[in-house]
């Protein structure tokens, strides 16, 4: 769906900002220009054009930033030869120009501050080209409409102009932009000044956009804006526990940018703190991706897990409707507020087309239960829980196995309903697709530990039938053993068809199945050993298909590319089976990627194998930041770790704990586990991990070290 060559350009250097609802996402010298990018609100481009010309020209880019809170974007550049004035012109590389930019509920904030370095006085001649074409994020993607609401002409007053536009839908949007210095001229399209900056002078100019009217951008409205922007950010980037390594500011500064990037994606909703999936193309609430980072985060943060569970129980499906994919029970993959959604152009308003995300669910409330006590809340969630269950039960009973499986109730729907949702990325050993009903490989694991939720659940709450829970969980794995394992191939199989013939295809979907702990010890041994193999690990991470397998392309998105919330799903797994070298070194090979990423780790690369001297190679349109990719270092570390907590039982478990290469001390602060809070010193000597817990406050744990 997206339209690839219209948007490698813009995403192959974008630094995005984000703050509730609101996007924006422009080119290295802050411009936006009507390709793919724009100030986007609830799926619609509300600002498509903005773009500063100094004396005609784009200034002469000096460098690109984003502050380390991702707050700001800041552009820093310099003038060309400027035309002359009064009949004398200015040479180059006198003029400074900063672009600072940021977001703050629902409105855009930028400065644009002139500062002469020359020994002249100066007139600059300075241009805003603007405009709103009001697009669904879907059209900028590259979907074509046939027909479109109504543009109105825009409204000129004074310091500021104003777009509307009537849609389909009925809604009336609107966007404001407005100037703190009235333009010496000011068309539909641009703005024109006549700034005069004597020697050693600084001029600054404010724009805000938004859908409300700004009578007067100035100083005042940006620093009261900003101050509160960024202790917003300060608040949500210093949720639950932190982790630090002692003298590895290489390493911390990765797992700064991790923090500030789901610090970023966070939407604080009514229900709580909500990880949006990723910008551009994804920033909106998504059930698997919401459900997946914060069990990258429940050991550190558990707030954002119950934000998510809260969230998502709110829009547990009700009803039947094959167009959105929703049944009764169902938990919703995918939400949208454009005008395409609206009007059913695209199923997306509120849509269920996510096989996975039920038992994902469910699974979560399980772990969070374990990882807080919090059995109020699980309580209040219980009829959610059970919905949900219901709803697993009835796939399972339909196919007669007790699989969860998946076919698509309309075209418009996405083909694929897992987490490798594009239409190529199933398939048989011939390179056929599979006929559907399909059940894929990692959605029993995860319906298996589904299961085993509920009998926990069940049992801390007090009921007296949770061994059915249990009894279904064993009744799945037994399913699974005999109908997905492959004997010669040492590894299960990717999916079994609607026939009930296995894909016989090797994916990295089998890490996710150790992940929910269902395979036999031995069988996991074999799964890890393919895993850690030359054919799934390139040394920058784990493939998502294994070479020589038909349709494998390390280019592809979904057929062995490396996404970093897969590795860290798969050496996890590997964990739960007790190993702990092996996670250590994939948690350097992604440590290494993100180096070559700036420290910010994109949704996918493409799977090619590390060549000494060489960066990992760049997938064109990924998402970056990408709240699941983010998250992907703090569940390695815990894996890394071993550390494992259980507030029911009041204990806390660290297995054989291996810290990252070339770290030898590290601290987790703040944990909370009921009204207990402690830290944890982990140093290596001689080649063994040890702990020193530090208690806080609160009752004393029991913490327990295996070595």
């Amino acid at each position: 769906m997206i339209d690839a060559e219209a948007s490698v350009e813009v995403l192959g250097r974008i630094l995005p900002l984000k703050e509730g609802d609101a996007f924006l996402v422009a080119d290295a010298w802050g411009d936006l220009t009507g390709g793919a990018d724009g100030f986007f609100l609830r799926d619609t481009r509300m600002l498509s054009r903005l773009r500063l010309l100094v004396g005609g020209a784009p200034p002469s880019r000096l460098s690109t930033a984003l502050s380390d809170d991702n707050v700001f974007f800041i552009c820093q550049a310099t003038n060309r030869p400027l035309p002359p004035m009064g009949g004398r012109s200015a040479p180059a590389g006198i003029i400074h120009v900063e672009r600072r930019r940021f977001l703050w509920q629902e409105r855009m904030y930028e400065r644009i501050r002139l500062t002469n370095h020359g020994i002249d006085d100066v007139i600059v001649p300075l241009m805003i080209e603007y405009g709103a074409d009001f697009r669904d994020i879907f059209e900028v993607r590259g979907m074509h409409r046939e027909t479109r609401g109504q543009l109105a002409d825009p409204v000129r007053d004074g310091r500021q102009i104003c777009f509307a536009y009537e849609g389909l839908d009925g809604v009336a949007r609107q966007t404001c932009l407005s100037f703190s210095e009235p333009p010496a001229r000011m068309s539909e399209g641009q703005a024109s000044f006549q700034l005069c900056l004597s020697r050693g002078s600084r001029y600054d100019l404010f724009i805000e956009a938004g859908a409300e009217p700004c009578a007067c951008p100035d100083t005042a409205r940006w620093r009261l804006a900003a101050v509160q922007a960024r202790l917003a950010m300060r608040a949500r980037r210093r949720r639950g526990g932190g982790v630090r390594g002692l003298r590895s500011p290489r390493f911390n500064q990765w797992l700064d940018q991790s923090r500030a990037d789901v610090a970023l994606l966070t939407t604080d909703l009514p229900t709580g703190p909500y990880p949006y999936a990723g910008v551009p193309w994804f920033s909106t609430p998504f059930g698997r991706d919401g459900i997946i980072t914060a069990w990258q985060m429940l050991w550190l943060d558990p707030g954002l897990a119950r934000g998510v569970l809260s969230y998502l129980a709110a829009r547990q499906g009700t009803s039947t409707d094959p167009f959105r994919d929703v049944e009764p029970g169902k938990i919703m993959h995918e939400t949208r507020g454009g005008e395409m959604a609206a009007l059913k152009e695209v199923p997306f308003s509120l849509y269920y087309g996510g096989v996975d995300t039920t038992c994902l669910f469910v699974a979560l409330a399980g772990a969070y239960a374990r990882r807080t006590g919090e059995l109020g809340f699980i309580r209040d969630l219980w009829p959610n829980l059970l919905a949900a269950a219901d709803w697993m039960d009835r796939r399972g009973r339909a196919n007669g196995m007790g699989l969860i499986d998946y076919q698509r109730g309309r075209d418009t729907g996405l083909a694929n309903q897992g987490w490798k949702d594009s239409e190529d990325s199933i398939f048989h050993a011939d390179g056929r697709f599979p006929k559907g009903p399909i059940a894929l490989l990692e959605v029993q694991g995860y319906a298996y530990q589904a299961w085993q939720a509920m009998a926990e659940m069940a049992r801390a709450l007090g009921h007296a039938d949770a061994d059915q829970w249990s009894e279904r969980a064993l009744r799945l794995k037994a399913e699974v053993e005999t109908r997905y394992w492959m004997e010669d191939a040492g590894f299960y199989a990717l999916a079994l068809d609607g026939e009930g013939q296995p894909c016989r295809v090797l994916g990295s979907n089998a890490g996710h199945l150790l992940f929910s702990g269902l395979p036999a010890p031995d069988r996991a041994a074999r799964v890890t050993r393919t895993l850690l193999s030359a054919r799934f690990r390139t040394g920058w991470g784990l493939r998502t298909l294994a070479t020589q397998q038909p349709r494998y392309n390390p280019m592809s998105y979904h057929n062995g590319s490396v996404w970093p919330h897969d590795t860290a799903l798969c050496v996890a797994g590997m964990a739960n089976y007790g190993e702990r070298e092996a996670v250590a070194r994939v948690l350097d090979d992604l440590y290494a990627a993100a180096v070559n990423f700036d420290m910010r780790l994109p949704e996918l690369f493409c799977g090619f194998t590390l060549e000494t001297g060489e960066p990992p190679v760049p997938y064109p349109v990924a998402c970056m930041p990408q709240a699941w990719a983010a998250g992907s270092v703090f569940l390695l570390l815990q894996a890394s770790l071993g550390i494992r907590i259980d507030a029911l039982e009041g204990r806390i478990q660290i297995d054989r704990p291996r810290l990252p290469s070339g770290i030898d001390r590290l601290s987790v602060t703040g944990l909370e586990v009921g009204d207990s809070r402690f830290d944890l010193d982990f140093t290596t000597v001689d080649g063994t991990a040890t702990v020193r817990p530090r208690h806080r406050s609160g009752p004393r744990l029991d913490i327990a070290l295996m070595v």
